[in-house]
């Protein structure tokens, strides 16, 4: 049987600065002629998050919530749930009302096809629809039903959990 295990080693490699005779500045981790190391500290890789350790119960099972996490009363939590429930329900209603301005300027480009018009040499004009255009513009206005039916489904959803 054979194991194989993996430990995580802080690398460090040795940094050179080198600055030649037109004052060019050459940093390297390969040493040059000349060149001075530079003493620098280890780069901190965890980016400003220091690893918290796993919260466990008795039982050695991970908990939910770290034991030092600030408890909150049932009645507190309820008038949170209600004010956020009241927010949700403002926003999905404003949803709605932005769906509903979508499609009607959706069936507007639609019943409103782009043109152009270019004059004849005898004096007449000619009329052109320029479907390029008219597939962008309901492109677009598909895209804006479309993002508006996606938060709709969005907040039902949070409230349904909420509920």
């Amino acid at each position: 049987m054979v194991l194989t295990g993996f430990i995580a080693t802080a690398v460090q490699a040795e940094i050179y600065k080198h600055v030649d005779a037109d004052g060019r500045i050459t940093y390297s981790n390969v040493k040059i002629k000349n060149a001075k190391k530079l003493d620098l500290e280890p780069a901190d890789t965890n980016f400003g998050n220091t690893p918290k350790p796993a919260n466990k119960n008795s039982d050695g099972a991970k908990s939910s919530t770290p034991s030092d996490f600030p408890k909150v009363d049932s009645n507190t939590q309820n008038q949170r749930d209600a004010k956020r429930k009241d927010i949700l329900k403002s926003e999905l209603a404003s949803e709605k009302q932005a769906l509903e301005r979508a499609k009607q300027a959706y069936t507007e480009g639609e019943s409103n096809p782009e043109v152009y018009q270019v004059k004849n040499a005898n004096g007449s004009t000619s009329t052109f629809r320029n479907v390029p255009k008219y597939q962008e513009k309901m492109k677009a206005l598909q895209a804006e039903v479309d993002a508006h039916q996606r938060n709709i489904d969005l907040l039902t959803k949070e409230l349904n959990q909420i509920n």
